[in-house]
């Protein structure tokens, strides 16, 4: 199945049925008066988390879903039957964004949680609700009210508490493999993995966390290099970043220097996603000499001046990650009791989150669209480093390109 994490659809309430004009009609009830039933109110429309699916494809071949019409009115003031709700399953950390206004109208981070996301119309009112004393034998009814109709956008971002980042190649893969039960694919050429991986670390009863594999980035990667910032917005629910470095990369290049580049594309991506807590995990140190370890890890935390939490391990031996799972059960488990112990260091945690939503949601939008100019100016041969913008077709002919 392919891993989709965005799609457009278009969702429309049902309408409420019609009220009706009827009087009674028996043979020893002369004006008998109104009688006519009101009309039923249209299904609502809802999406609702679900655990058996992890991706969006179903919406990007089925973008149209419709909630049925109610039924109208009926005569001895019986009301229509209203249509049923319809419910659209979404994988857990699913973002609805109104496309019309940029409203975020809710997100799903739990099993079963429900939203409400266009409401269907009320029912027309029968005759019998417009009799008076001066009025007994009402000829009007009112039509039942459309429901809405809207154009939204599915956001997914896996829910988890750890994200490793980091090079193509750098292990993350590999260490998922060691510490979790997920099967990511491994091998010894750059971008293996090409969608986000979720495993579940379980340190022992009750005792467990989510960690997220997220495709390796590149240099350049904020500007659409590589796999560009795709995924990278699958990091912002994360509490703690786990940074993996390959401390001798096959290629002879400076690992001091591959760090910087995952530091340099997280600033530049969003500065609020480059705050998160990080952990630094100096990988495969199974390729180093015993006697220039220390020397070249010492190297390494000194020019990237790294103050935080640091991890030597060899993924593939199984070498060192306990030590870094069970750092990172601790920390979480520590902020978790003081989120429900604290109620200002909740809201701060709720707030920032949802301030790292907006900048990554911004970001990732404006990324696209200037990688979407940049394409449709490659198509027309316009240079849009050139100030001079008065150019017409040498042919007298506007040619627009739609990608």
């Amino acid at each position: 199945m392919r891993f989709i994490d965005e799609a457009v659809v278009t969702v429309k309430a049902g309408d409420g049925g019609n009220g009706i004009a009827s009087f009674r009609r028996e043979k020893y009830v002369p004006r008998g008066g109104p009688d006519g039933g009101d009309g039923g109110k249209g299904g609502d429309v809802y999406v609702i988390a679900e655990d058996n699916t992890n991706t969006l494809v179903d919406y990007r071949y089925t973008r149209r879903h419709d909630a049925m019409r109610a039924e109208n009115g009926h005569s001895r003031n019986c009301s229509g039957k209203g249509s049923d709700d319809l419910f659209l399953p979404v994988p857990i950390g699913t973002t609805v964004v109104d496309t019309e206004t940029d409203e975020v109208l809710g997100d799903l981070i739990e099993l079963g949680q429900t939203l409400l996301i266009a409401k269907g119309g009320d029912g027309g009112l029968g005759n019998t609700h417009f009799k008076s004393s001066t009025n007994q034998a009402p000829r009007k009814a009112t039509s039942g009210f459309e429901g809405e109709l809207k154009v939204l956008k599915f956001e997914l971002k896996v829910v988890a508490d750890v994200g490793l980042i980091g090079l193509p190649n750098a292990g993350k893969s590999t260490f998922i493999r060691q510490v979790s039960a997920a099967r990511p694919k491994v091998a010894d050429y750059p971008f293996t993995t090409l969608v986000p991986n979720l495993g579940v670390v379980d340190i022992g009863r009750h005792r467990s966390f989510v960690m997220a594999d997220i495709p390796g980035l590149i240099e350049g990667a904020s500007e659409g290099a590589g796999l560009g910032i795709r995924f990278l917005k699958h990091v912002a629910r994360t509490r703690r970043l786990l940074h993996v470095v390959d401390v001798k990369p096959v290629d002879g290049s400076d690992p001091v220097n591959n760090a910087r580049v995952i530091l340099n594309e997280l600033e530049r991506f969003s500065p609020e996603l480059s705050n998160l807590p990080q952990i630094l995990v100096l990988n495969k140190i199974d390729q180093v000499l015993e006697e220039e370890l220390d020397e070249l890890c010492t190297h390494i935390v000194a020019e990237l001046d790294w103050t935080g939490d640091v991890f030597r391990t060899s993924t593939l031996m199984g070498e060192g990650t306990d030590a870094v799972k069970y750092h990172l059960m601790n920390e979480i488990e520590l902020e978790r009791e003081r989120e429900l112990e604290d109620p200002i260091f909740a809201e701060a945690q709720r707030t920032r989150f949802e301030r790292l939503e907006v900048e990554v949601r911004l970001n990732t939008e404006a990324q696209r669209e200037a990688y979407r100019a940049a394409r449709r100016a490659a198509r027309e041969g316009v240079d849009l480093n050139d100030d001079d913008d008065d150019f017409d077709d040498e042919d007298g002919v506007e040619v627009v390109y739609v990608p």
